[in-house]
This record gives C-alpha cells, structure tokens and sequence, in this order.
C-alpha cells in the first residue's frame, strides 16, 4: 500500500529527540511533511533532528526548543510557532514522563501531571486558531492502557503518591481530555483522536524500573510504538474521525470511565484554572 502524501502538511511532535517521538517524526518526514520537532535539550533536539533529516532526505525538518515542565515554557513554544509557521495541520502531544520521586514544577504543580496532560492541554489550546485556520486538520494525543480513573480532590497526590498512580491518572486525564475537546470541535474541521503505543523500549521506562522485567515479554520498539500515531496524522482513513481511541491503528473501546462527560467537562474547568486558558474554546 501506498504511503500517504503528506508534501506541504506541518507537522508538531512534542518529545520528539528520542523514542516515539522520534520514530513519528521520521515517518511523517518520510511521507514528505515539514516537520516540527520539540525538544528540552538542546543536544539531544540537534542530534535527533540531523538523525531525521538524513535518514529521511527531507530538509524540511525545524527543531524548537520548550520545557513542557513550565508553562511560560509553553507559551513561548506556541509563539515561536504562530510566528515561523502560517499553518499548522497535524499537532502530536507525545511528551510523556513518570518517575519515582513527587516533585512540583516552577508552577507548583505536581510534575507527572504537569507534564503529562497539562502541558498538551495547554499547548493545545493555545495553538487551536492556528490549528482551525488550517483545517483540516489533526490533533494526536498519546495516551496508555495503564489508566487510573482521577481522585478530584487530589488531582496532584499531595495526600498519597506512587509515580504508577500518578501515571496513571495523568493518562486518564488525557482520555477526558480528548472527549470534551473532541466535543467542541464539532463542525471546525479540526479532529482529535488518542491512541495506546504498546509497551515501548524508551526511556520511560526507567521511572518504572520495578516494572520493566515484567513488561520485558511484551515491549516493543519506538517504531512499532509510532505506528498509530503516524496512522493517526496521516492516513485518510480517519480523515474525519474524531473522539476515538486507537490500538494498533484500530479503533477500540475506551478504558471505563474516560468517556464520562460529567468528568470530562469538571477536569476541563480544573485545567483552565490551573493554565489560565478560560473560554478559549
């Protein structure tokens, strides 16, 4: 089968240095696209976008760089953006993080969280004019099968913390997410859809090193892990899919729980008073 053409498509990849992100980048570069990677390291970011570019042979490859820890970090991000690019046609929340310890950001709120679910609803929402005045257009969101429904009065586990429950509930947030953004974009041309990558050798794991000898049976490479989300941003299969949760470039049924509404709409207003982002949409 023939691969989709993505010649004059832009894409944005967050956490795209290593590990999934890098192997999306390299496929959406491979089908053509201009893409936009996001790094936090300045070495690492250079070295994965040359990765790309060569073994791609696509030049259209840009690198910025943004610390999804802190949300000026994030605004600045979106304005390098709006400014270096009049469209934006496929946005790819890939960034993940877990590890052992709780800690908080420079906005004081606990980083797990912070990282894993505010950072692409904010980001998101900052970039949505963009995104609309470009439709059609896609937004991915990497989600996971480890998913904990949300304990509301202690979203940021200041009672009680375990960086698999704090993952967990990050992951759940971003199925909520997907649902209510899903929900106001009816009609815009603009679809959000997100999706599980398997159980992948990246460096993710290592804030589960309890974990990784247990998971060794079933891990796979970034590469298989990057296949639905290249699927996902370019196939016209699901050009006019949205709200959906994908496996292995298949649509499957939602863990329990994440397609609540009630949910959906009370973390939405939480992470607008948390990001300052109200009634963007």
């Amino acid at each position: 089968m023939a691969q989709p053409d993505m010649h004059g498509k832009v894409c944005l990849i967050t956490g795209s240095n290593a590990g999934i992100g890098k192997a999306t980048a390299l496929g959406l570069a491979q089908m053509g696209a201009t893409i936009v990677m996001v790094s936090r390291d300045k070495t690492r970011g250079e070295a994965a976008r040359a990765e790309v570019i060569a073994r791609s042979g696509n030049e259209r490859v840009d690198l910025l760089l943004a610390d999804l820890s802190a949300q000026s970090s994030i605004r600045q991000l979106t304005q390098e953006v709006i400014e270096r690019y009049p469209q934006l046609h496929v946005l790819i929340n890939n960034a993940g993080i877990a590890q052992s310890k709780r800690t908080v950001t420079v906005d004081g709120i606990e980083t797990i969280f912070a990282v894993n679910y505010l950072a692409p609803f904010l980001l998101t929402n900052l970039l949505l004019d963009r995104l609309k005045a470009s439709a059609p257009a896609r937004i991915i969101n990497v989600a996971s099968m480890a998913n904990r429904p949300l304990d509301f009065d202690d979203l940021q586990h200041e009672k009680r913390f375990s960086n698999m429950q704090a993952y967990s509930r990050s992951k759940f947030a971003v199925f909520l997410f997907t649902h209510e953004l899903a929900r106001r974009l009816e009609g815009t041309g603009v679809t959000v859809n997100c999706l599980h990558p398997g159980v992948v050798a990246t460096n993710l794991l290592r804030g589960f090193s309890w974990l990784a000898p247990l998971a060794f049976p079933f891990i796979t490479s970034p590469q298989k892990g990057a296949e639905t989300s290249i699927y996902l941003a370019s196939s016209p299969e699901v050009g006019g899919v949205s709200g959906k949760y994908f496996i292995k470039c298949k649509e499957a049924y939602f863990p329990e729980g994440t397609d609540d509404r009630a949910s959906a709409q009370r973390l939405w207003e939480m992470s607008e008073q948390l990001t300052g982002t109200l009634n963007r949409t």
